[in-house]
């Protein structure tokens, strides 16, 4: 059961960075850096957020404190990235710490005590900590991403197409499927993977 998990949370935050890449890949270079205002965050500020974050949460993951002495959490919200490539290099450089952490574990160590800021979690908290927190971020980007795109495609289920949709599912036999199987086929390649 415990591998069913780490699948199911890895195919999770697959799905959630797919989303993100859906959005970024819709939008055109200045729609990174637009800002609803100064206490709002922009595309590109969230996406140095969670670079930070990741970096910092999933670097030695097991052996030393989520909260890394070296991060600058207050300059995650900075918005110095100068150009889409910067955006993206630090989109891919945070998911592929974390999915390589993810992809690494065991069973085993799902019960381990790791910390963050001295506070103690199981591996599992931890990264329910995580499954909650970055889709948190990732909501406000494809939110920016709809009111900025020239012409927005939807990443689920478009308006008024939910008869449709529901009529092919419902057509095809019960099988078990993870929701997100249908969202990750394998001939879509990731943004600049």
């Amino acid at each position: 059961m415990q591998n069913d998990y780490l699948k199911s949370v890895i195919s999770q935050f697959e799905y959630y960075k797919l989303l993100g890449e859906k959005t970024l890949a819709q939008l055109p270079d200045e729609a990174f850096f637009w800002q609803y205002n100064a206490e709002s965050n922009s595309i590109a500020t969230l996406v140095k957020h969670l670079w930070g974050n990741m970096l910092s949460r999933w670097t030695d993951f097991l052996a030393t404190d989520g909260e890394k002495k070296w991060r600058d959490r207050d300059g995650e919200f900075v918005n110095d990235l100068q150009s889409r490539d910067e955006v993206l290099q630090k989109w891919q450089e945070g998911w592929h710490v974390l999915l390589k952490t993810l992809k690494s574990l065991q069973e085993d160590d799902l019960t381990k005590l790791i910390y963050i800021r001295h506070q103690g979690h199981t591996v599992q908290e931890a990264i329910n900590r995580q499954l909650a927190h970055y889709p948190y971020h990732i909501g406000p980007l494809v939110f920016i991403g709809k009111m900025l795109a020239d012409d927005w495609v939807s990443l689920s289920i478009p308006r008024g197409k939910s008869i449709h949709y529901n009529a092919d599912k419902f057509a095809k036999p019960k099988r078990k499927q993870h929701f997100t199987d249908e969202f990750l086929k394998p001939d879509e390649p990731a943004l600049d993977d």
